[in-house]
């Protein structure tokens, strides 16, 4: 059996090029060498007193946060992020269930740490040298990354195939977010199964959009890293000038959401041929407008552009659709279609009672494979509940949406969650959306259903950003396409849009700006 720890890549990359860089943030930079020699010593902290279950990382965009995630992987331990946006109260709370052993915090991590969320930490806090002083609580140890002085993992410590690689925890709107447990084998087969059609070598420079809590970043990283390529992360202030970032960095592989098209095109960032350097281009999480997806194109002359589609409990991705001349498009909403799966991955499209439905019928988007995810973390019933046994197979359940052509390409429809009825009419807001980008003349809308009133959505509220149409042309154009009940009735025009901390437009923001204004 092959080896299946994820730091293994790295290690062997560090042994090939030990003077390459490996990783930048902000004005630091370090080489494999360096890297190295930072995560031995932290994994052989983590492993001194035996094989670790769980270490937190309270911690992104930083080298803490990446020698975090390494060390835990080396020395056998499940790495878990923890969102530096969560509430004192939710940190304690999901500390304390998942029984961590160690905590890798960075300078943004360490403002959290209060004294509830100290009350929940584990035995062993390992702090970023350049943050402010963290007060100790009886029966925890507290050192500074210059600190750690134990003796270096000499390699990563073997795994089995089920050992879990790491726990994402995927956003919720009431209660606990659910923690997404991917095995080793899992991410072992993901890795080689894209490590084809990505083709990096120690000469490709990755960008870094996302946040450690988006598993975007396992593509990234680990891809990066058993190639022997440099990661440069991005810090939320650079995500405000990305066109800038990736000509200085002159960056060759660039992932993300395709929000931050829409951004740059409405700021006119956006030029043809103005990313030269740039052979790649991934866009993932929301749908890939066809006109965000070939301004892009254009602008990056040397390059591809790819769709990918991939639920956090299929292991980062499992489908892929290269953009072409012609386009593979979703009919009737101009987005790029999610394409075909991987070749060890089965997908199907299913009806309510999990039977497959025909090519050309929407239904449910279900993935089976080895890609599939453990399950969620404490969680059995909401395990058993998207993750079920269908003709003698285990399929995945994703709550999306979506059809298969009559070629086998797959097209995403939305949510089921976000499909609302209003007034008796029931409505997809997604397909809103994609009206609403034709008539607003931009990438950057949502559609929100408001106000909601004894749990029933009675309306419809449009935002757009960055377009030159005027509110009453937008009504107009929509009204062409659309039903009445379909076009919002409040349309509202802002020069941007709230976005997550991975970039992608945050509608829970907008319902919530809306229903404190009332």
């Amino acid at each position: 059996m092959p080896a299946l720890n994820i730091a293994d890549g790295f290690w062997q990359s560090a042994e090939r090029q030990p003077g390459n860089v490996a990783l930048t943030a902000g004005a630091g930079a370090w080489t494999y060498g360096e890297l190295r020699t930072i995560v031995g010593r932290l994994a052989g902290l983590l492993a001194a007193q035996g094989r670790p279950k769980r270490v937190g990382i309270l911690a992104s965009r930083s080298m803490e946060a990446y020698a975090g995630i390494l060390a835990a992987g080396a020395a056998g331990a499940t790495y878990v992020p923890l969102n530096l946006k969560w509430p004192a109260a939710r940190l304690a709370t999901l500390m304390g269930l998942l029984e961590l052993d160690a905590l890798v915090v960075d300078v943004n991590g360490a403002a959290l740490l209060n004294r509830e969320v100290m009350a929940a930490a584990p035995p062993l806090v390992v702090v970023a040298d350049a943050a402010k002083d963290v007060a100790a609580r009886s029966g925890r140890r507290i050192l500074r990354f210059q600190e750690v002085d134990a003796t270096p993992l000499a390699e990563p410590v073997p795994v089995g195939p089920d050992h879990v690689a790491y726990i994402i925890f995927t956003s919720g709107t009431t209660g606990l977010p659910k923690g997404v447990m991917i095995s080793a084998a899992s991410l072992d087969h993901y890795l080689s199964q894209t490590r084809g059609w990505t083709a990096l070598t120690p000469d490709d420079r990755l960008s870094e959009t996302c946040d450690v809590t988006f598993d975007l970043t396992v593509h990234n990283m680990f891809l990066a890293f058993q190639a022997g390529a440099s990661l440069h992360l991005m810090s939320q202030l650079e995500m405000l000038a990305p066109a800038r970032f990736i000509r200085s960095r002159q960056i060759t592989v660039w992932m993300s959401v395709p929000t931050l098209i829409g951004m740059m095109r409405a700021s006119g960032a956006l030029k043809p041929g103005i990313f030269p350097s740039l052979r790649q281009s991934i866009f993932c999480g929301e749908p890939l407008p066809l006109a965000a997806a070939q301004a892009w194109a254009a602008a990056t002359p040397n390059g591809t552009v790819e769709n990918i589609y991939g639920p956090t409990e299929g292991t980062v991705i499992c489908m892929r659709q290269r953009l072409t001349d012609p386009p593979v498009v979703t009919e009737g909403r101009g987005i790029v279609a999610i394409g075909t799966p991987y070749p060890t991955m089965d997908v199907a499209i299913l009806d309510s009672d999990q039977n497959p439905l025909p090519d050309g019928q929407p239904g449910e988007i279900a993935l089976c494979g080895p890609q599939l995810a453990l399950g969620y973390f404490a969680a059995p019933d909401q395990t058993a509940d998207r993750f079920r046994a269908i003709r003698g197979r285990r399929w995945y359940l994703t709550g999306d949406l979506g059809r298969r052509d009559a070629d086998g390409t797959f097209h995403h429809l939305g949510r089921t969650d976000s499909q609302v009825k209003v007034k008796g009419n029931r409505i997809e807001l997604e397909e809103i959306e994609a009206h609403l980008r034709d008539a607003a003349g931009t990438d950057t809308v949502a559609a929100v259903a408001w106000p909601v009133i004894d749990g029933s959505p009675q309306g419809l509220v449009g935002f757009a950003a960055g377009g030159r149409a005027e509110i009453d042309m937008i009504e107009a154009a929509m009204l062409k396409a659309l039903p009445r009940y379909m076009v919002p009735a409040d349309i509202r025009l802002r020069d941007r849009l709230p976005v997550n901390v991975n970039g992608k437009i945050d509608r829970r923001a907008l319902f919530a700006e809306l229903e404190q204004a009332g």
